[in-house]
């Protein structure tokens, strides 16, 4: 997907004030609340580049392959075995509420019938169909939300200036027709994917490569609300997006983005690839509870063969999630983000009215966990999924003093989940916290 420098890192994490500074603040929040509600989302990297199993688009543009041998994959592909239904199924078990597939990426190559040029699968590959369509149906007959994705640059294009390491081809200010032609291009295929598609969500990638206004980022924003009102679109168009998508690297203070996501991959990489370092349902479970504890969603990519089929350690992987949040779902579905750090030793979550302050604990021992300056009393804590009943301790609390005692929560092993397990709190109160230094005050 997208292998970027200190610096690109430091783009994806600019913050998303100076977008919402050009946009109606109560408009947007609006729409953005399924978004916030939604918690998991399903990426898929779909591509030829899953033939050979090779790096997307990244490959070429690093000259480990040639980028005649990276487009010889055209004649591999073929979808014969492509079942959106039944990625749709996968999904839904999962609990994702949103899923965003590649419409287009780096390299060039549409995975849905194109009219803006012939580079398309529906064209230049034996599958000649169109991935996105039946796959959108299938989502929204599960009323699931439907995400593109889709690249800004488009190195195969001729009249694209060139390549991040090879600028060979041209530069803007000595041809700008031929910017001019390639904007058409492109924005013409995003009225294309409005058009067909209307996405519930636009995820833009390689903005890096030029700025605002060489992009007309705003036009482009325009192009997509006339038509599809109700879209967000993430916050990689050059300060004109809705929210913002750290990738891969998990944050480790609560981000200050009211809106956010984390993209990352179920191994190290983001299509299908020779890889076998998989992430475990407990690692994906681990990394998904703490992004919602800080208040965002996880974007978890899922890479196809080229025939359409999933690697079965991906479906794995979104089987147990999915029956880890069955059983769990309560206190990360339509929750906002939980204590700050130093309250609890683990992820928390509280419900929207902030009545109900959700802790996960990881590990299969046993025993006792505690809170620290928690001034609600705590009406009744339960296990979800097995519904045990706990007691709580009371430690440390002075008459005379304002300063909260500790609260201990004993945890039998029998009560614990195999991943992690959620205990709901119910408290006599919106949650208040005690954040001072001891003593007297």
């Amino acid at each position: 997907m997208m292998k970027r420098s200190l610096i690109v890192l430091l783009t994806v994490f600019s913050l998303v004030a100076n977008a919402q500074s050009k946009i109606d603040p109560d408009s947007i929040k609006t729409k953005m609340q399924w978004f916030a509600d939604a918690k998991l989302g399903i990426f898929i990297h779909a591509g030829i580049y899953s033939v050979d199993g090779i790096d997307e688009s990244w490959s070429f543009h690093n000259k480990k392959i040639s980028y005649a041998d990276y487009m010889k994959q055209l004649n591999g592909f073929t979808l014969k075995n492509y079942h959106p239904e039944a990625w749709a199924d996968l999904i839904q078990e999962s609990g994702a509420r949103y899923s965003v597939i590649t419409t287009k990426h780096h390299d060039g190559v549409a995975m849905y019938d194109t009219k803006m040029n012939d580079m398309s699968i529906v064209k230049k590959t034996p599958a000649k169909r169109d991935m996105v369509a039946p796959f959108f149906a299938a989502l929204r007959k599960r009323h699931i939300k439907c995400g593109a994705y889709f690249s800004l640059i488009d190195w195969g294009y001729p009249d694209y200036p060139g390549f991040l390491k090879d600028s060979s081809r041209y530069r803007i200010s000595d041809d700008p027709e031929r910017w001019n032609r390639f904007r058409h291009f492109f924005q013409g295929q995003i009225e294309e994917i409005n058009q067909k598609f209307k996405p519930d969500l636009y995820w833009f990638d390689g903005d890096w490569e030029h700025s605002a206004e060489e992009w007309e980022a705003q036009k482009v924003r325009n192009i997509i609300l006339s038509t599809n009102p109700n879209a967000i679109i993430n916050g990689r168009l050059q300060g004109y997006g809705d929210y913002e998508t750290p990738e891969q690297n998990f944050p480790v203070t609560r981000p200050k983005f009211k809106w956010w996501e984390l993209c990352m991959t179920s191994n190290d990489n983001w299509g299908f690839h020779h890889d076998n370092n998989w992430k475990t349902p407990y690692e994906v479970i681990s990394i998904f509870a703490d992004v919602v504890s800080h208040g965002g969603n996880l974007l978890l990519d899922m890479g196809p063969k080229e025939d359409g089929t999933i690697p079965a350690e991906q479906i794995h992987i979104l089987k147990e999630l999915g029956a880890w949040n069955k059983r769990n779902g309560e206190g990360i579905f339509n929750t906002i983000g939980g204590l700050p750090l130093g309250h609890f030793y683990g992820p928390t979550t509280l419900s929207k009215d902030s009545t109900t302050l959700y802790l996960f604990v990881e590990g299969s021992s046993g025993g006792n966990l505690m809170i620290k300056g928690l001034l609600n009393k705590i009406k009744d804590i339960t296990v979800l999924g097995n519904n045990t009943k706990l007691s709580y301790k009371i430690v440390g609390k002075i008459s005379w003093s304002p300063v909260p005692g500790l609260v201990y929560i004993n945890v039998p092993q029998r009560a614990l989940d195999k991943y992690i397990a959620v205990l709901r709190l119910r408290l006599d109160s919106p949650v208040k916290l005690y954040q001072g230094q001891g003593g007297l005050k």
